[in-house]
């Protein structure tokens, strides 16, 4: 198995990026809360009996809470900003790239809140990152259309939800099981999903196959497979290679979204999309120490 390890960090890019690809398929079929309710409450169905079957203990009180707030972040937050304007109409590769400045915006704020050191670098990225955003983002503006405060407010929503639940996890959430707080991570992202759910949507959904297939892909793929996939690498110390990789996903989901459902970018809009990579990996290359 070890011989296929140098894959793991290309596949977890791959399979992460479908994951916009899939919210492209779900959403004329289900509305965005009711859809990630649905995927959270799948989850639960595999992973809490697998941490019954290995008799694995659950955290204290305070530490589960930490766990279930982290995770209304990560996923509850973050998936329904993401969800919820590809619904009303943002391109998944538009939407793949606001949330790609998410490991800048997780530097700044461990500044904030782990006393972590902000370099000079990380500056410079975000600011490249930003001039790269607007480059793709500003020539649509004008028409309206897909391009709106309802469609782009919520991604960048997204992305300091994930940032923010990233320190909170790495700030609060410590020693727990890997599954035991996965598994409270999504309570923590059902909770919020399901309530938006009640109070705002009619909770109609469209059984097509398109959907179960979206439904099974996300659930299982990602919300498992992919995170522990994740986890995995992490233990066998190839997390640097999953960090710069992660850089290709606006990139790679740009390309999937073309070949899928025809979406494009102009020449100013693909230099943008270039340079906000270039700027997020200018940023995370220094790493970050500890002052």
């Amino acid at each position: 198995m070890h011989r296929y390890v140098s894959w793991f960090p290309a596949l977890f890019v791959l399979l992460w990026s479908t994951g916009f690809i899939g919210a492209r398929y779900a959403m004329p079929h289900a509305e965005p809360f009711t859809f990630l309710a649905m995927r959270f409450a799948l989850a639960l169905l595999i992973l809490v009996p697998w941490v019954m079957l290995a008799r694995l203990p659950w955290p204290r009180p305070a530490a589960a809470g930490h766990a279930m707030i982290a995770g209304a972040l990560i996923h509850g937050v973050y998936l329904g900003g993401v969800f919820f304007a590809v619904r009303h109409g943002l391109p998944a590769g538009i939407a793949a790239l606001i949330v790609g400045l998410q490991p800048i915006l997780t530097a700044l704020m461990a500044a904030a809140m782990l006393g972590e050191r902000v370099t000079a670098r990380h500056w410079v990225g975000l600011a490249l990152g930003l001039a790269g955003v607007a480059l793709v983002v500003a020539p649509k503006l004008g028409a309206g259309g897909d391009y709106r405060v309802l469609t782009l407010g919520p991604v960048v929503l997204s992305a300091i939800a994930i940032s923010l639940g990233t320190v909170w996890q790495k700030r609060f959430v410590t020693g727990a099981d890997l599954r035991t707080g996965t598994a409270l991570q999504y309570v923590g992202a059902l909770v919020p999903t399901a309530l938006a759910a009640l109070l705002f949507e009619t909770r109609v959904v469209d059984w097509t196959g398109e959907l179960v297939f979206a439904l099974v892909w996300l659930t299982v793929v990602l919300s498992i497979g992919a995170i522990f996939l994740l986890l995995f690498m992490i233990r066998e110390g190839a997390v640097s290679k999953v960090a710069s990789l992660m850089y290709l996903t606006p990139g790679v989901t740009a390309v999937m979204a073309f070949l899928l459902f025809g979406e494009s970018l102009s020449a100013v809009q693909l230099a943008g999309l270039v340079l906000a990579g270039a700027g997020v990996h200018a940023a995370m290359r220094a790493g970050r120490r500890p002052v």
